[in-house]
């Protein structure tokens, strides 16, 4: 099962992914937004691929890109669809040479993931999936395979972490979880290709309590979700999109939705916000 307009959002993604390679490990210049994150004309060259091919697909849909998210909220409350967009995460890796960036769009309805797709330019593969759809993995030839979460881990705990962003509570999470389940193996890795792991069941955790915006997780998490995973919040409520003031995320767990541990994961979490 899948929805009618991912086949071409997966063009999208991929014609997107293939603007940025020319400036990957080229000495691309970096400016610096005003919240001062870089941004480069790798950025820029996606952003304007999608949101043109997306206005195209889609005229009645909306779209809110990372790169033209200056839109006012009385505007943006109204929308009942809307397209989220990043149209390059992981910058600082791309800037560094890393494979760790992606493309990512998410198509939003009533503030939860439809369907998202997330795609790795540097070696051709693409994620998409949505809650219900199910959840895919594809080659630069296009060739799927299926991938869903793991329930139980083969040889131990695997947690993914960033390799960019920590916090003194993830840290104590962390400490948390090593007491609850013993010391995990850590998976460290950029971008949104951090819910991918859990997707494909190579990994079984992603905790994050340091700052996310939207863009960089709704695609991932479609992905996630159709795969049988789950991203929420420290209460444990799904994490949602609703049109906010902040574009900037709570903190949150991704992980499968049928876990044994699952209670367990949200009870630490609680105890670490109270």
């Amino acid at each position: 099962m899948s929805h009618p307009l991912v086949p071409r959002v997966i063009e999208l993604v991929r014609a997107a992914g293939a603007a940025t390679l020319p400036h990957w490990r080229s000495g691309v210049a970096v400016t610096e937004k005003a919240d001062a994150s870089p941004v480069t004309a790798a950025d820029l060259a996606a952003h304007h691929i999608l949101v043109d091919g997306l206005k195209a697909l889609a005229p009645d849909i909306p779209v809110l890109s990372e790169e033209a998210a200056d839109i006012p909220l009385s505007e943006r409350s109204a929308w009942t669809r809307w397209w989220l967009v990043d149209p390059l995460d992981g910058t600082k890796e791309f800037i560094a040479g890393s494979e760790e960036f992606t493309v990512n769009v998410a198509l939003i309805e009533q503030g939860c993931v439809v369907f998202g797709v997330v795609g790795i330019p540097a070696n051709g593969r693409c994620y998409h999936g949505g809650a219900g759809l199910g959840a895919w993995c594809s080659d630069v030839a296009g060739d799927e395979r299926s991938i869903s979460v793991r329930l139980a881990p083969a040889r131990g705990f695997t947690l993914v972490a960033s390799k960019r962003h920590s916090s003194p509570a993830q840290e104590t999470l962390l400490a948390g979880l090593t007491a609850r389940f013993g010391a995990p193996q850590l998976a460290n890795i950029g971008s949104s290709l951090k819910f991918c792991l859990l997707a494909e069941g190579n990994a079984d955790c992603y905790p994050r309590l340091a700052p996310t915006s939207q863009w960089d997780t709704a695609a991932a998490q479609g992905v996630l979700e159709g795969a049988g995973g789950e991203v929420l919040d420290l209460a444990g409520e799904a994490l949602t999109y609703e049109a906010r003031e902040s574009f900037l995320n709570p903190s949150f767990l991704a992980l499968p939705a049928a876990a044994e541990w699952r209670g367990e994961l949200i009870e630490l979490a609680r105890d670490l916000e109270g």
